[in-house]
């Protein structure tokens, strides 16, 4: 099977959440048998050697934010949808694929080409979206839970405006949804009643911890990961903060503060905590797993399945969580972890449950044995491709969306 598959650009270095998501998840599709082209602006970090697929580069590079700021778009769309780009999907269009990916909302400027020549000729590639989120619901949890200069909450609020209707008409007009947990993709129902969608949540290909037991000797320590440059994962984190820093100073505990941040955001935080120290971006995470108790993953804005969980596991680190940040996670992972409805329960149960290092870890020990035989890349893009087989068996007219609005 001939696929395309159009990224806002190629996905490399593996070194963010949806970075390595679409990455895994394209190797995983061209491995199960696919030829698959892979197009978009060109990455940070080359190819890696040995990736069994094709690449193109679009020339240039994204629009900027003021510009963006001006479109009809959502900002991430807009710059992305440059004339080269334009050109580069026209160009494609008009070759012979089984199969077109969208991957991320961003791509929806490279739609319309594909409805048109299918409007045509009466026929053409099944259409895929790869969601990485419900957009709009993480849109909305952010604009909710935001707590900065009203000018920049007026901006998320008209984004998530743009990015909601965005959302809906590509998933109107595509044959197929992916979706990363099993709430997103009934949202995507809702929002798309007639197009089928199959839920990919993320493998895990990194090593496994040879830690066995948490003992007394190690420091009462917790770690939370991530790239905080992005608006909402800099508010999960002075949230978290906010809420923490002084019980777990009053307790003795330490927060660690892993990943890539604005120096604004790290100043104030240094400023206003005690408990709490921040690393930056580290090279090897871990030594900062084998010199902590637990994990934990307060996200009160966003959706979708978080890769981190994926890497404490598997990092035999017990987590704490917020109950609906575990979404996408089956009872047994989520039965091995500390759940909390809100950040002052959690909060609270980390400072209880830190110095029972036997229950830690029995915590990591029960969630990885539950998570080795789930999470393998190689079964979703097996699966993807026989969602596409499925609907290229199909009648034409069975899997054809509505063209409405597809000179958008």
């Amino acid at each position: 099977m001939r696929a395309l598959w159009l990224c806002r650009a190629l996905p490399f270095p593996l070194d963010t959440g949806d970075r390595i998501y679409a990455a895994r998840l394209l190797r995983s599709l061209a491995e199960a048998g696919c030829e698959l082209t892979v197009a978009g602006f060109e990455g940070e970090a080359r190819l890696p050697a040995g990736w069994p697929v094709r690449t193109i580069t679009v020339p240039g590079r994204p629009h900027g934010t003021l510009r963006s700021l001006l479109s009809l778009r959502p900002l991430v769309g807009a710059a992305h949808a440059t004339a080269a780009f334009r050109g580069q999907v026209d160009g494609l269009a008009a070759l012979n694929w089984d199969c077109v990916v969208f991957d991320h909302y961003a791509m929806d400027f490279a739609i319309p080409p594909f409805l048109r020549r299918r409007a045509r000729e009466g026929s053409g590639p099944v259409l895929v979206h790869v969601a990485h989120d419900h957009e709009a619901s993480v849109y909305a949890s952010l604009v909710k839970g935001f707590r900065g200069s009203a000018f920049k909450r007026l901006g998320l609020w008209q984004n998530w405006l743009k990015t909601g209707w965005a959302e809906r008409w590509i998933a109107r007009h595509v044959d197929l949804l992916t979706a990363i947990t099993p709430e997103d993709a009934a949202r995507f129902a809702i929002d798309a009643p007639a197009t089928p969608s199959v839920v990919l949540t993320p493998g895990y290909e990194g090593g496994v911890s040879n830690r066995r037991q948490i003992g007394a000797e190690v420091p009462r320590r917790v770690v939370m990961v991530g790239n905080y440059r992005w608006v909402a994962k800099a508010e999960n984190l002075r949230l978290f903060v906010a809420a923490a820093d002084a019980a777990f100073a009053a307790a003795g505990i330490e927060l660690h503060v892993i990943g890539s941040m604005d120096e604004a955001l790290a100043a104030e935080l240094r400023a206003g905590s005690r408990a709490t120290v921040l690393h930056g971006f580290v090279d090897d995470i871990a030594p900062h797993f084998a010199n902590a108790r637990l994990a934990v993953v307060p996200e009160e804005i966003g959706g979708g399945f978080k890769l981190k969980f994926l890497d404490y596991i598997f990092g035999r680190m017990p987590v704490a969580s917020l109950t609906h940040a575990t979404a996408g996670l089956p009872d047994e992972i989520r039965g091995a972890m500390i759940c909390r409805a809100d950040l002052a329960g959690l909060v609270q149960a980390i400072v209880e449950q830190i110095d029972d290092t036997e229950a830690l870890t029995h915590m990591q020990a029960e969630a990885l044995a539950a998570a080795q035989a789930r999470y393998r890349w190689q079964d979703r893009g097996r699966e993807l491709l026989e969602a596409v087989q499925r609907l290229r068996r199909r009648p034409p007219a069975a899997s054809s969306p509505a063209l409405a609005g597809a000179t958008r």
